[in-house]
């Protein structure tokens, strides 16, 4: 004789059903606030006009704000934020394939000297620019600072005045032209 399967109970064949179709339903999304309903809605424009805001206008903004600034710039707001005496910047590109960019500075004593080109080194690295080279650190009468497109010379005054750097340079753009 054939054994009788024992018999469902109506409540446990309906939940079921319901479970696979919970499992199966996609999940519904529901905005979030009314910043993205407002943001959905078409904006009103005069004719003639387009919004302050556009996606091009905040990826020009988000490019320049990411955009490291330029190493002269870094340069220079460094120097001047250490106080460094008589900076002078001259544009080489016409004189020289060394360097786009010959920066001489003087500070007040040895360790004025190094503490400037110290800093100068951290403001690059910050900006993102790898000083090549550095000269001169431990006697801190003269330090040469390579950053390839800037080259700065961070002297004593007595000691600048001595090799006259800016007049050599001048000199050379003088004869240069």
């Amino acid at each position: 004789m054939a054994a009788k399967r024992p018999s469902r109970s109506s409540s446990a064949s309906s939940a079921r059903p319901a479970a696979r179709a919970a499992r199966k339903a996609p999940a519904k999304t529901v905005a979030k606030g009314p910043a993205k309903a407002r943001a959905k809605l078409p904006r009103k424009v005069a004719a003639g006009t387009r919004p302050a805001t556009t996606k091009l206008a905040k990826a020009k903004a988000k490019a320049s704000a990411k955009a490291p600034p330029a190493l002269a710039q870094v340069v220079l707001a460094a120097l001047e934020d250490m106080k460094a005496v008589n900076v002078k910047a001259m544009d080489v590109r016409g004189i020289t394939d060394i360097t786009d960019m010959m920066v001489v500075a003087s500070g007040t004593s040895d360790r004025h000297v190094k503490s400037i080109a110290d800093r100068v080194v951290q403001r690059c690295k910050e900006a993102g620019y790898r000083p090549y080279g550095i000269e001169g650190e431990r006697d801190g009468e003269w330090v040469l600072l390579d950053l390839n497109d800037v080259v700065l010379h961070v002297m004593l005054p007595r000691v600048r005045e001595f090799y006259a750097l800016e007049k050599l340079w001048e000199k050379g753009a003088a004869k240069g032209s």
